[in-house]
């Protein structure tokens, strides 16, 4: 077996990450779902598509922990997901004791991995299967603000009519209702998009970019988003496999950071083979440097359940 990834959980999200990584040929794929058998079936499903949109990575589903020795990457994506009208942080109980199993999994059968945080409330369990396993902080963080982030880049090309190739954006803070899109570094063909867009406009590019998940949500009426989210996951996992040292904004610890200690939260970071390499301070606005810090307030209020 080549470079192996583990991908905790083959619900959608799971699924489809696999389905990207195994199509892309960089890795071998372990996919753990205590739900009987349920990755052993999606795994046989991939595995028959292999030679249709041909590649060689192998595909394994199991329910055994056991399965995830010898990972380089462990993505976390098992847990309950949101359904309308529930809101990330009222998944905070339900997925608590999910991700402590699973950090307890990684914790024995991967010490050596790399581990990236989906469930949600995503800063929250984050934080709770880094306290687990006890890893270096490098090697654990969340997927979050990089779908955040091209959800913000997708509304500004609908409402620019421009290509979202010309657009530069990204979103930082929590993964949830007090995230932080940048508008002050936000660009199209590196001008400022106040150029292209009046306040009103940009203010309501804000509000529908921390809507869109709960949009998604509603309108499929079970589950959640899946497409983006593993699309996402994707990139993080071929910046580490091919140590392309990208900017990425994902769940990271801060240790002085911004102001902040002892807690994840998205932020810029340069991702490559060693994990979170690199923790790059941007300057905020006023105005975004105060809603960053009601972002990480709000974190910090669901955290004090576990300290």
């Amino acid at each position: 077996m080549g470079m192996k990834i583990s991908i905790i959980g083959a619900g959608n999200v799971g699924a489809t990450l696999a389905m990207r990584v195994a199509e892309s040929g960089i890795a071998d794929i372990a996919m753990v779902d205590v739900r009987g058998d349920i990755a052993k079936g999606k795994s046989l499903d991939l595995s028959d598509a292999a030679s249709l949109i041909p590649h060689e990575s192998k595909i394994y589903g199991t329910s055994d922990f056991k399965d995830i020795k010898g990972s380089f990457i462990v993505v976390v994506t098992a847990g309950f997901p949101r359904t309308p009208g529930m809101t990330r942080e009222e998944l905070l109980s339900k997925n608590k004791e999910v991700v402590e199993k699973v950090g307890e999994g990684i914790k024995s059968y991967a010490p050596d991995s790399i581990v990236i945080c989906v469930t949600n409330p995503l800063d929250i369990m984050t934080y709770v299967i880094s306290k687990i396993c006890g890893f270096p902080k490098k090697r654990i963080f969340g997927m979050g603000d990089d779908l955040d982030s091209s959800r913000f880049i997708e509304l500004i090309a609908q409402n620019t009519n421009v290509k979202r190739a010309s657009i530069s954006a990204f979103v930082m803070g929590s993964h949830g209702d007090t995230m932080v899109p940048i508008t002050s570094q936000a660009k199209i063909n590196n001008k400022p998009i106040s150029q292209f867009l009046s306040k009103d406009d940009i203010a309501k590019l804000i509000e529908d970019t921390k809507k869109r998940g709960a949009q998604i949500v509603s309108l499929l009426g079970q589950g959640s988003a899946y497409y983006a989210p593993s699309a996402a996951i994707f990139n993080l996992v071929e910046s580490i496999i091919m140590d392309k040292k990208r900017t990425h904004c994902v769940s990271a610890f801060l240790q002085g950071e911004y102001g902040l200690k002892d807690l994840y939260i998205g932020v810029p970071v340069k991702i490559g083979k060693g994990g979170v390499e690199e923790i790059i301070q941007i300057e905020l606005s006023p105005e975004e440097k105060k809603a960053f810090q009601n972002s990480a307030g709000s974190i910090k209020n669901s955290l004090k359940f576990f300290k």
